[in-house]
């Protein structure tokens, strides 16, 4: 495996190339909190893991359409001497690129990618917003409420707990307690 790919300062600076926004930073930041946690329950390269996460939304600032995000990011990678079990993971994050998940780590992305997001929104509108007062029932109940973070795909949270073979509420618990654990780094 190169060495590039577990280099998480490496993979930190092409992120930072790409992308500006405050929020894409620190929702990629978020994903690679929770895909680092469940390689390590699953006894799998943290590193590797977490930079596919990282790098999961790189070219989305740049590129934010169908037709590029995330094929454009995959160029990049491969330019860079990524292999294509890293370009695939991230590629199989979106639902219209028809990579399919076969892999761990591609149903993790997947499961971790829109949770993350909705894990902060609920955070935000909390009294303290601190994580420490979410709890898996108030993101439950925040998924009924359509208006609420109207861009999150409420389908694609159940579709990758599903995939990942994981009770929706135990993966919400997992990846609430992942978040808690960088809580400073995410600002929550």
């Amino acid at each position: 495996m190169s060495y590039i790919q577990t280099d998480r300062e490496f993979c930190l600076a092409i992120l930072k190339q790409y992308t500006k926004s405050d929020s894409l930073l620190k929702h990629a930041f978020e994903v690679e909190t929770c895909v680092r946690s469940y390689a390590v329950k699953f006894n799998e390269d943290e590193k590797f893991w977490g930079n596919v996460a990282l790098l999961h939304d790189f070219d989305y600032e740049m590129y934010p359409t169908a037709e590029e995000h995330p094929f454009k990011g995959s160029e990049i990678l491969k330019e860079k001497g990524f292999s294509e079990e890293f370009r695939n993971a991230i590629l199989s994050h979106a639902n219209y690129s028809d990579v399919p998940r076969n892999t761990l780590l591609q149903k993790v992305l997947f499961a971790c990618d829109e949770l993350a997001g909705f894990i902060t929104a609920v955070t935000y509108v909390r009294p303290s917003k601190s994580i420490e007062e979410v709890e898996v029932r108030s993101v439950l109940k925040k998924m009924k409420d359509k208006p609420f973070a109207r861009a999150v795909s409420r389908e694609d949270i159940i579709s990758g707990a599903e995939q990942l073979g994981v009770p929706l509420e135990e993966h919400i618990h997992f990846c609430i307690n992942a978040m808690k654990s960088n809580k400073e780094i995410l600002g929550l």
